[in-house]
């Protein structure tokens, strides 16, 4: 019997399930396992990493801590906060260690913002590009000194430079006749590093005509004034005024305008002297301004009129502290003692005349720098008849007179050479510190000349255009003499930079001394012969011409 099926098509989904892995236990293969140190970590590993994880949950706990604290801190301070009343506010506002402490943070502030270096500055590339464009750049203005408070309407009377601070700066001014319910005289102490405004502002009832840095005390800031007080400030103090000064009831001071200040000595001995336009030089100690140490009357027994010397420029020579010499308003120079000496009695030596300027003397710089070959018996003279003179000192013989006699003629003192090519008045004159041959020279144009007589004795080696006004006052910085800080009758203190120009070669003194003893002595004929004199006194003299004080010349001057 055959049967027949029927086959049909069935899907279906197999699936596999994995069996149950069979677990054995081997001893050996546990055992390497164990023993292994590339699967297994040492117990040292073991103990650094639970130090980790403590130390990580420690920082972590702090973090919290200092956290809730701060917020903690936060919602008290939110509890606290209130709104201060007008008296509150005033009260703070005015409280002095509020104002000092804003004053000296904003000035730390300032300098930071004014610090011309240039952070950014990538020392990888070649700054060629940058000094083949200064080339043949002499001269480079720094900054200039301003105030919209303190020397708008004034002008600059006398500048100085610290000694110990070679980015300070002390200048002068006069009246300004706009305010006059401020101070007739200030003085301002100027940061190069702090362009906006002065480091400090000292105050002062009178013009203020000469200031003075004392090279043995930073702190110490002398002044000469108007009306003959000498004041001396102290920048430990905080204050705007004097901490000492002399009265016109001073035993012995000075009753006329005081153009002229120096310090002279050594750090453990040392006198301020200040001559006024009376002929007396006075000489104080630093710590006591009741009266002078001593003084002497400057007189001229030649004059016809009055035997009184009017003295407008002074300055001693290197290591000297009683020989000094003066120019006056007649336009001579002369030579004096403090103190006699070898025969010769204290006071002016008018025996010898440096006779040759036609009109005032407004400066005197004496040659102060060392080297192979001395030259401190040389001084320069700058006068208000537009020239300047380079002199040899003469020394008076031992037991010489130093007055004239009944019918004698003093001995002319005829200068070596005279440098011309000013184009005004010329106000000021300085030797530099460093180089035996340079000196620089402000006049009423507005010009800063530099001469160099080694190079050429008939025309300066650089001459710049500083100020469209008169440039009053000029003093090189004392240690390197590069920059030089120039005070002009707007009221600014410019500082400039001459450079390389400042650096001696090691010749300059051997070519400066074959350049003086070749000189042909100038004689020129003087207008003013002895006598004919100008006298200042409170209302006459360099305050009403455009002198040292800054104020424009007296219509038909000298």
């Amino acid at each position: 019997m055959r049967i027949t099926v029927d086959l049909i098509d069935v899907g279906q989904d197999l699936f596999e399930f994995p069996q149950k892995q069979k677990v054995t236990y081997n001893k050996e293969i546990q055992t390497a396992d164990l023993d292994s140190e590339d699967e297994q970590p040492s117990e040292e590993e073991i103990r650094t990493r639970i130090h980790r994880e403590q130390e990580a949950e420690r920082v972590a706990a702090k973090e919290r801590e200092m956290e809730e604290e701060s917020i903690r801190m936060e919602q008290e301070l939110e509890e606290e906060i209130r709104d201060l009343t007008e008296d509150e506010r005033q009260g703070i506002l005015q409280d002095p260690n509020f104002i000092d402490f804003v004053d000296q943070s904003s000035k730390i502030v300032q300098r930071a913002l004014q610090d011309r270096y240039d952070y950014t500055r990538d020392y990888r590339i070649s700054s060629e590009l940058a000094a083949d464009e200064l080339e043949g750049e002499k001269v480079k203005r720094v900054c200039a000194f301003f105030d919209d408070r303190w020397t708008k309407n004034r002008s600059v009377t006398d500048v100085d430079w610290s000694h110990k601070f070679p980015e300070l700066c002390v200048a002068a001014y006069n009246k300004n006749p706009t305010a006059l319910n401020d101070p007739d005289g200030v003085v301002l102490v100027w940061n190069m590093h702090l362009l906006e405004r002065p480091e400090f502002v000292f105050h002062s009832q009178s013009d203020v005509l000469a200031v003075k840095f004392s090279p043995y005390h930073s702190n110490l800031v002398f002044g000469g004034t108007y009306s003959g007080e000498i004041l001396l400030w102290d920048t430990r103090h905080g204050k705007h005024l004097p901490v000492l000064k002399t009265t016109r009831s001073s035993l012995g001071g000075h009753f006329y305008p005081v153009y002229n200040m120096q310090v002279v000595g050594t750090q453990n001995a040392h006198n301020l002297i200040t001559a006024d336009t009376d002929g007396k030089v006075n000489s104080w100690l630093v710590d006591m301004l009741a009266q002078p140490q001593d003084f002497i009357q400057l007189t001229h027994s030649g004059h016809s009129k009055t035997d009184d010397v009017a003295v407008s420029a002074m300055d001693f020579p290197p290591n000297e502290t009683s020989t000094f010499y003066v120019g006056t308003e007649e336009g001579s120079v002369y030579q004096a003692l403090r103190h006699d000496r070898a025969g010769v009695k204290a006071g002016l030596h008018n025996a010898d005349v440096y006779r040759s300027h036609r009109a005032p003397v407004t400066s005197l710089s004496c040659h102060k720098v060392s080297g192979a070959v001395d030259f401190s018996d040389l001084f320069l003279t700058a006068s208000m008849d537009w020239k300047i003179k380079l002199w040899r000192g003469r020394a008076p013989a031992a037991g010489q007179s130093n007055q004239l006699q009944q019918g004698q003629q003093a001995h002319e003192v005829h200068p070596l050479h005279t440098f011309e090519g000013a184009d005004e008045p010329v106000y000021d004159v300085k030797w530099h510190p460093q180089h035996p041959a340079l000196f620089g020279a402000v006049d009423g144009s507005g010009k800063f000349d530099l001469w160099n007589i080694n190079a050429d004795t008939d025309v300066p080696t650089v001459s710049s255009t500083i100020s469209s006004r008169a440039l009053n006052k000029l003093v090189w910085e004392p240690k390197e003499g590069r920059r030089a800080a120039i005070g002009s009758a707007e009221g600014r203190l410019h500082i400039v930079d001459i450079g390389d120009l400042a650096t001696p070669r090691d010749a300059e003194w051997t070519d400066m001394q074959r350049v003086v003893a070749g000189m042909p002595i100038a004689r020129d004929a003087p207008i003013f012969l002895e006598g004919e004199g100008r006298r200042a006194s409170a209302g006459l003299g360099y305050a009403d011409s455009r002198t040292f004080a800054g104020y424009e010349r007296r219509a038909g001057g000298y």
